[in-house]
């Protein structure tokens, strides 16, 4: 059973359906309270913003990672394929490194990059055939097997205190309706340990406008956790246990390159039989020493009342809600011959269907978080308990509004979308002219 949680009402007109993207973490909410964390010395640097694109067809590659060299400094580019990064002026003088699965990695002076409108292009990279070893295992569950057997070797071994940016965004059909943005610490355990990651938040913000909900009020619970559980390697008894591996088929797909890497591509899927929802996606493995780099993948919905009580936590009594897809990604760096997680996504869309109306409603609900810095946190300290963001947290009851443009100083993000921007600048119309209405 789903613990339960009690939600205040926003008003008469609006019902709360609350949902979750945790799945079998939503036993995982241990009673904290909510915190921030005090002081920062703010940093001088530069800022950069840009586009990563194809170099033959000039499209965008979303999700390309830039990292500024010999530093733990990185972002990535949005779904629209644009960047922003801010660089400390002590590291002005080193490149900056661009990678993209499937391309050559670029590298670049910073010096060289303008404050706006750089535009970098990437190279798709050919796998030759004879770069895949004729002695290559020929069993892909036992390849997937020995990348999970190796990592603790594989992995960061030392506890790690991340700052990583975190944004969850809601829309009714193609408008946004809720968005909300935090910087958060993430206090990475080891890999071969059995605890789990804390996280404290540092900075949030929020911009919500509930009239386009129509009667329904959508909240997501986990806020960053719904991300940071993604992370298979850390986490990977949520997805492949030693138990649950055998609900599974793996075969061998294309090859591919990342960071001059050859990949492995393998995709699975649940057996034939089992009723319960499970996954189907890609693994993409680096072969020369069989780590994780990468994953995509999604919910199994061929039972939407099933897949319906992984997510849907509570909802008013005379609408029925399902998920129409769920999907997954996880995305990993390397350092000094480690890797470490650095970004990952959850995508929801749910239909809602009231019982008294002729037509159902269809909304959608993303959640990312990049890693954008990182140290070794040798003394192994965590936030007290007072000061950690609970598993349950609904990170748009708790943040601010948008007013500050500066609001993240020196912190890197992800650049907003178009989309994005425009809906947060008409939702703050719409919130004062609602003040100014109101007085």
């Amino acid at each position: 059973m789903y613990p339960r949680f009690s939600i205040p009402m926003l008003n008469k007109k609006y019902q709360v359906l609350l949902l979750s993207a945790l799945c079998s973490l939503a036993m995982l909410c241990p009673n904290t309270t909510f915190g921030f964390q005090q002081g920062n010395t703010a940093v001088d640097f530069n800022q950069y913003s840009g586009e990563v694109t194809e170099a033959s067809s000039n499209k965008p590659l979303v999700f390309a990672t830039l990292t500024v060299e010999g530093t733990n400094i990185s972002t990535i580019t949005n779904t629209e394929g644009n960047f922003l990064l801010k660089v400390p002026k002590e590291y002005i003088n080193k490149n900056l490194v661009i990678s993209f699965l499937g391309y050559k990695t670029k590298k670049m002076p910073i010096a060289n990059l303008k404050p706006e409108k750089n535009k970098i292009s990437l190279e798709v990279s050919v796998t030759q055939l004879s770069e895949i070893n004729i002695n290559a295992p020929k069993d892909a569950l036992a390849l997937v097997k020995k990348t999970l057997m190796n990592r603790d070797a594989n992995y960061f071994e030392d506890p790690t205190l991340m700052t990583a940016f975190y944004r969850e965004t809601i829309k009714r059909r193609r408008r946004n309706v809720s968005l909300a943005e935090a910087v958060v610490n993430v206090y990475k355990t080891p890999y071969s340990s059995s605890k789990d990651d804390v996280v404290e938040l540092y900075k949030a913000r929020k911009s919500t406008d509930y009239s386009k909900l129509d009667t329904v009020a959508l909240k997501l619970q986990g806020g960053p956790y719904n991300t940071l559980y993604v992370d298979m390697m850390k986490y990977p008894e949520y997805i492949f246990s030693e138990e649950a591996l055998s609900n599974y088929k793996f075969t061998f797909d294309r090859s591919t390159r990342t960071n001059d890497r050859l990949i492995y591509v393998i995709k699975f899927d649940q057996h034939e039989g089992i009723v319960e929802p499970l996954y189907h996606g890609e693994l993409y493995i680096d072969v020369e020493n069989q780590v994780l780099t990468s994953a995509s993948f999604s919910l199994n919905i061929t039972d939407r009342d099933k897949a319906a009580q992984l997510f849907v936590r509570s909802k008013p009594a005379k609408v029925d809600v399902w998920p129409t897809e769920v999907s997954y990604r996880v995305d990993y760096r390397e350092k000094d011959g480690k890797w470490y997680y650095g970004y990952s996504s959850v995508f929801m869309e749910f239909k809602v269907d009231w019982e008294d109306k002729w037509f159902n409603s269809v909304y959608s609900l993303n959640a990312e978080m990049a890693v954008t810095d990182w140290e070794r946190n040798l003394t192994g300290k965590t936030p007290k308990y007072r000061e950690r963001i609970k598993k349950s947290i609904i990170l748009s009851d708790e943040a601010s509004g948008f007013s500050d443009p500066n609001f993240w100083g020196e912190y890197n993000i992800i650049e907003p979308e178009k989309s994005i921007d425009s809906a947060i600048k008409k939702i703050q119309r719409q919130l004062r002219r609602a003040e100014r209405n109101r007085d």
